[in-house]
């Protein structure tokens, strides 16, 4: 924002910090003109956002929770999505829509969905979702300085989790990561693991439970959903053989379904086994019983002894 006036933030209760203080003193910074609290209306947040698009200005939209992000579904696949491709690369499209998403650990069925797989069917639209608060930043950078609106999904367990690891190490410069790049989280020869956002830390944790067993995982953290780095996941699946995905959201139309596909097609005579997905179950989100709900570094590794003894 200090390097470039025209880029604006707004949503509910932004100007005050915003619900989980992503947004603190920014409106000290730069003004209420910059940084505006908008009504309770998802749908009038994301028709503002193409308004102001249109008119040259960067638009950095926040929706509160992503479960509440649906109102304003027309205006984001309708709209946003379509707008440069009808006007032929302009008008709208400096657009990032940041939306807190997935399990929090209390959320029960209306604070704990992820949406991902909603807007990947939509073309004209980039997904991003980080692991942390170093992937976060630059990948947050990269989204907002891209030409394509991107939908910024962040877990919202790890707003208030402490990173003791290199992923809390958030550089105090500018800098970016890519866009449609994963990243190879822990190199293994024996199977492939793919996540993105909080559950990498399972998969992480699942990962050393197999290697007290023998079994070493490769853990590939996908970042940009769409785009989706099908390279990267192909090389290490031809490397090991196997391959196990994991989200969040239901088994069945989650976006793991298109990676299982996909890889399949690429790497059949490579593979040792069944392609796994370990995802959340058909269900509505659960109050009570969310750890029986989210894929657990215990299913995860029931997944992978599954897969090693195929």
């Amino acid at each position: 924002m200090a390097a470039d006036p025209k880029t604006v933030v707004f949503g509910e209760d932004v100007g005050f910090g915003g619900v989980f203080r992503c947004s603190v003193g920014l409106r000290d910074e730069f003004g209420a003109e910059r940084v505006m609290n908008t009504p309770l209306c998802e749908q009038a947040i994301a028709g503002f956002a193409v308004g102001l698009s249109v008119a040259g200005y960067k638009t950095i939209a926040e929706m509160q929770f992503a479960d509440y992000i649906f109102p304003a579904f027309d205006q984001i696949v309708n709209e946003i999505a379509k707008y440069r491709y009808r006007n032929v690369g302009g008008g709208c499209g400096n657009i990032t829509i940041r939306a807190p998403c997935s399990a929090v650990g209390h959320g029960s069925m209306y604070h704990s969905q992820s949406v991902e797989s909603y807007f990947a069917h939509c073309p004209g639209l980039k997904i991003v979702m980080p692991r942390g608060p170093k992937q976060a930043k630059g990948l947050l950078l990269a989204a907002i300085r891209d030409p394509d609106p991107v939908m910024f999904f962040e877990p919202k367990v790890l707003y208030r989790h402490v990173f003791e690891d290199s992923n809390g190490d958030v550089p105090i410069g500018d800098y970016e990561l890519p866009l449609g790049q994963a990243d190879i989280v822990r190199e293994g020869t024996d199977i492939t693991l793919v996540g993105w956002g909080s559950q990498v830390a399972r998969l992480e944790a699942a990962a050393e439970r197999a290697a007290a067993e023998g079994i070493s995982c490769e853990i590939i953290d996908l970042q940009t959903i769409i785009p989706w780095d099908i390279d990267t996941v192909e090389a290490s699946v031809k490397k090991t053989g196997r391959l196990v995905v994991t989200h969040e959201a239901p088994t069945v139309n989650g976006f793991g379904g298109e990676i299982v596909s996909k890889i399949q097609e690429r790497c059949f005579l490579h593979l040792e086994a069944p392609i796994q997905r370990v995802c959340g179950h058909d269900t509505h989100f659960p109050y009570a019983w969310e750890e029986f709900y989210v894929p657990s570094p215990a299913r995860v590794l029931a997944a992978i002894k599954s897969t090693m003894k195929y």
